[in-house]
């Protein structure tokens, strides 16, 4: 453990770089730039509170903030693990050529989606204001959840990276795992209903939903539910465990297959 410390440190400036790049890369040819990291969750807020608000006739005033806790957390997921699914063929080149710990290259596509995801929290903040969902004592309790989605991603991502390398279908089988984990995470629309049915269970095995839940818990001023975050606790300590131990003994064949 000792030596893996050490040569993260060794690495730690080139994995800030990527970070960078990674930033830089998003919106390089875009005119309003960093900008649309606030305007795409704001537009797809508009339009989910229109759709699934005031067509169906939910008349709750802050509804656009519940919609819009679970689409930024959503997001992130969505970019995060999509990102370092990619992230060693992306950087097959440089892989070939220069060593480098190579969970570097899944690890610096996490943290700047992160980073992008840090910055688009100041549209809840702005819509949360518009609409008086006002801070309480219990938004200290965000900050568990927002954790944990990193480590979570961080994990799944990790898992993904090695899978892909040997496994390029695994691409497009993620694209439909990610719509079915959207559609059981709550996002928007209410889970009462379902988790009161015999159907409550698909929401309580999405460790997605878990952190929607208790997010959305600590931006509406109440408690967040504590089996809910253990379980989180427990899948994201997994996750990053089997990620790791997986990505660890897989790496020196990703070069026969990149």
């Amino acid at each position: 453990m000792k030596a893996y410390i050490e040569n993260f440190k060794k690495y730690r400036f080139l994995l800030w770089e990527l970070v960078k790049k990674g930033v830089k890369l998003k919106y390089r040819r875009s005119y309003l730039g960093i900008l649309w990291t606030l305007l795409e969750p704001l537009m797809t807020m508009i339009v989910l509170s229109v759709v699934f608000g005031t067509l169906f006739g939910n008349k709750d005033p802050h509804f656009p903030v519940y919609i819009l806790c679970g689409r930024l957390m959503y997001s992130f997921f969505s970019s995060a693990t999509n990102g370092a699914m990619k992230a060693i063929r992306t950087n097959a080149g440089m892989i070939k050529k220069v060593y480098v710990p190579k969970y570097i290259y899944p690890l610096s596509s996490v943290l700047f989606n992160y980073i992008i995801f840090a910055i688009s929290l100041i549209v809840l903040v702005a819509v949360g204001a518009v609409l008086h969902v006002y801070p309480t004592i219990y938004m200290l309790q965000a900050i568990v959840p927002l954790f944990l989605i990193l480590v979570t991603s961080f994990g799944v991502g990790m898992i993904l990276s090695t899978m892909a390398v040997f496994f390029r279908d695994l691409e497009y089988l993620w694209s439909v795992g990610l719509m079915i984990i959207m559609y059981a995470s709550a996002i928007f629309y209410y889970p009462e209903k379902i988790l009161n049915s015999g159907f409550g269970w698909i929401l309580k095995l999405n460790p997605l939903y878990l952190l929607i839940h208790n997010f959305r818990q600590a931006v509406f001023g109440m408690p967040m539910n504590m089996k809910f975050l253990a379980a989180s606790v427990v899948f994201a300590i997994v996750s990053v465990i089997v990620g790791l131990v997986f990505f660890y003994k897989k790496q020196d064949e990703f070069i026969l297959h990149i």
